[in-house]
């Protein structure tokens, strides 16, 4: 249902009940799915795909041309999953070159003012708290959580089930089932709640928190800690998960907590 006050170009393909609010500005080459709600005032640009059910909120902007200088206008896209929430003012740019789209999963909720940049690929049931700004090229894996007002560099990446703290500087990868916190940032152990949440069971818990006491809590190195947990721990889904996960980092991971550090900063 189209407002007779908001512009679709001819050429969108707009699938069956979307309701188009008033305000609303859709560009050629969009494509929107079924059920999909777009709410007054918001902008889709030219080379934005939205799937199935999602719901997009005022002043959010889609599909712009990226922040980078070395964008040429080179055609690049914006694909957006079913069932995906995306809140007033988010702000999610085309891909460049690098990667050739931005794509965020299906089942996310994106909250008030998070800006993803160019290359991101967001995975599924993943939920950015209001303020969260992702730069460049970043990969945030399924079932992350990161705190509002947090900061990702680009390059980085997020593990799956991750859960971050708000006001975060990320500079470095977060491998998967862990909680991060503190500046900088660094391991504060594992996401219990969140994985038993997921129906992971009490045995798989313990296994990745084994993992972890070596990689981070017994001063072990990165590269001695991965070579007692690939000969002395059986080999799991999870397991696999995260060493693969740390040989395949770019930036290299983040370090574990420190007490003593931290406690002598805060005195």
């Amino acid at each position: 249902m189209n407002q007779p006050l908001s512009y679709v170009h001819s050429e969108a393909k707009i699938a069956q009940n979307v309701v188009i609010e008033p305000f609303v500005t859709v560009s050629k080459n969009v494509e929107i799915g079924e059920g999909t709600w777009l709410g007054p005032h918001v902008t889709i640009m030219e080379g934005t795909k939205i799937g199935k059910n999602c719901r997009i909120f005022p002043g959010a902007v889609i599909g712009a041309v990226p922040q980078d200088l070395k964008f040429k206008g080179e055609e690049t896209f914006v694909e957006i999953g079913d069932n995906t929430t995306i809140r007033e003012y988010v702000t999610i740019n085309r891909g460049t070159k690098a990667r050739g789209q931005t794509v965020v999963g299906s089942n996310c909720l994106l909250m008030a003012y998070v800006h993803i940049a160019h290359d991101c690929i967001v995975g599924n049931n993943c939920i950015l708290v209001n303020g969260v700004a992702v730069a460049g090229e970043v990969t945030i894996d399924d079932w992350a959580i990161i705190g509002g007002l947090s900061a990702i560099h680009q390059f980085v990446r997020i593990g799956a089930h991750v859960m971050i703290s708000g006001g975060s500087l990320v500079r470095k990868d977060v491998p998967p089932f862990v909680k991060a916190a503190r500046e900088p940032l660094s391991y504060v152990g594992i996401n219990s709640i969140g994985l038993r949440r997921r129906s992971f069971s009490s045995e798989t818990i313990k296994e990745i928190q084994e993992i972890y006491r070596i990689l981070y809590v017994q001063n072990n190195s990165i590269s001695h800690a991965k070579e007692i947990i690939e000969t002395q721990l059986p080999a799991t889904r999870e397991r696999d998960e995260i060493l693969t996960f740390i040989e395949k980092s770019k930036r290299g991971i983040m370090k574990g907590y420190q007490p003593g550090k931290f406690e002598e900063e805060d005195d």
